[in-house]
């Protein structure tokens, strides 16, 4: 569900669209009818923000605050636009599920706005973090004549279509723990490595003790949850390693790595150490009194982690189809147990789950793998921080298709909202952004005036 800042809701309008394609779904967007140039922001669950908040505290960005219609566009089957209702996760209504859907979804509602608010000559920039910036990217890629450049902030575009190392994503999100301190990813591994040991000898009750659970675990099945659990702990963390306390995908305090490391670190306990560094993700209020090993993590075919709920059922259904995730970690190159995730292994899963034969290389095809050499306009941003980074594109591959490198930048920290703990990296890559983006509107307006 898309959420505002307090305030920023003022003037907005909510409207429902219904699908371009296919019969069912529907398109639920926010609109800020103030100006005359259109910006667009393609979010998935996380926040929604109508200004986008691309400017910061030393006024990088703030012509635009006078300059665009802001437009945000949830995509069918999260948050609220449910096609189907409670029925939409149903086999087969959960079918019209696809990047493909909602790129034509994206293209039909801002053609149709821009008609609607008498704004043809318009240009149209995209915006997204994440899964959104990859459908920033495949919209540029695909519709160019909709939308005249995208910025794509920690956008994976080149991991998820099975390119690269499986080892990558988890050696990462180590890199980041030994990066605040070398000992923090060998107390990590010790506290692993002393679970597996009262696993082996079956000790469940002891396990169920020094982790706080609500149940014993009673088999291996459990032990794999427990570990998938754990490591999504570390995983989020990473992620989120933002210099300021941030409550979207949960609670967590500024700069959680080096909260998680001081307590990896703060005593001779190892497995307690890990059970309160994974209470910073699951218990930050302090409210529970105990885990539950199902209900705080589901293990999907994204290994990186679903999250919860309906927006969790989307993306393992995405994961199981479209984008592909087998990642693995191994206790080698990264500080966590052994848990591959392979081909067939998803294979496995996704057929028993959704019914469905994953398509491994449809993003190599689709929308062009690492062969983007022919594409423009278009920004990849990835923060050195973000675990996702090296997943995404890191070099410039023309004077049009720029990477924006943030070194102390997690996972899309330029399109969060500025802040007094912002980096000098962030607030100049958001300049840098800007800027760019200014000179594309400039060049299509130029263009669009020729054509007239």
């Amino acid at each position: 569900m898309s959420t505002f800042w307090p305030g920023e809701t003022d003037g907005l309008k909510e409207e429902w669209r219904k699908p371009s394609l296919n019969r069912g779904g529907g398109l639920r967007h926010y609109l800020s009818a103030t100006c005359n140039t259109v910006l667009t922001s393609i979010p998935r669950e996380f926040h929604c923000d109508p200004h986008l908040r691309t400017h910061d505290s030393q006024g990088a960005g703030k012509c635009y605050l006078t300059l665009f219609v802001p437009l945000c566009l949830l995509q069918r089957y999260y948050g609220r636009s449910l096609p189907f209702g409670k029925d939409s996760f149903n086999i087969p209504q959960v079918g019209l599920l696809t990047v493909e859907q909602a790129l034509a979804d994206y293209s039909v509602m801002i053609t149709g706005l821009k008609q609607q608010l008498g704004a043809t000559d318009c240009p149209v920039i995209v915006f997204g973090g994440s899964y959104g910036g990859m459908l920033s990217v495949y919209m540029r890629l695909k519709y160019p004549n909709v939308v005249a450049g995208a910025l794509a902030a920690s956008a994976p575009i080149l991991s998820t279509a099975g390119l690269g190392d499986s080892r990558q994503f988890f050696q990462d999100v180590t890199a980041d723990f030994e990066r605040v301190a070398p000992e923090c990813s060998d107390a990590v591994r010790g506290a692993f490595h002393q679970l597996k040991e009262l696993a082996e000898r079956q000790d469940y009750k002891g396990i169920q003790a020094k982790f706080t659970l609500c149940k014993p675990p009673s088999s291996a099945q459990d032990i794999h949850q427990l570990y998938g659990l754990l490591r999504n702990a570390f995983t989020l963390m990473a992620m989120l390693d933002y210099p300021y306390s941030t409550h979207f995908m949960g609670n967590m305090p500024a700069n959680p790595v080096k909260v998680a490391c001081e307590t990896m670190l703060s005593g001779s306990d190892l497995l307690a150490n890990l059970r309160n560094t994974a209470g910073i993700v699951y218990n930050s209020t302090g409210v529970l009194t105990c885990f539950d090993l199902y209900s705080l993590y589901l293990e999907c075919a994204d290994p990186t982690g679903c999250g919860l709920g309906f927006n969790s059922l989307a993306w393992d259904y995405q994961a199981c189809t479209e984008v592909n995730l087998c990642f693995e970690s191994n206790n080698v190159t990264d500080m966590f147990p052994p848990m591959p995730f392979t081909d067939r292994d998803r294979e496995i899963y996704c057929s028993k789950r959704w019914a469905v034969v994953p398509r491994p290389d449809w993003f190599k095809t689709q929308f062009w793998g690492d062969d983007l050499s022919t594409a423009s306009n278009i920004i990849f941003s990835n923060g050195d921080l973000d675990p996702w980074a090296n997943g995404g594109v890191r070099k410039s591959l023309s004077s049009s298709l720029i990477a924006v490198n943030i070194p102390e930048g997690a996972h899309h920290l330029d399109l969060r909202g500025s802040h007094d703990a912002d980096p000098v990296s962030v607030i100049t890559a958001r300049k840098t952004e800007a800027d760019i983006i200014a000179q594309w509107v400039k060049m299509e307006r130029r263009s669009l005036k020729k054509s007239l």
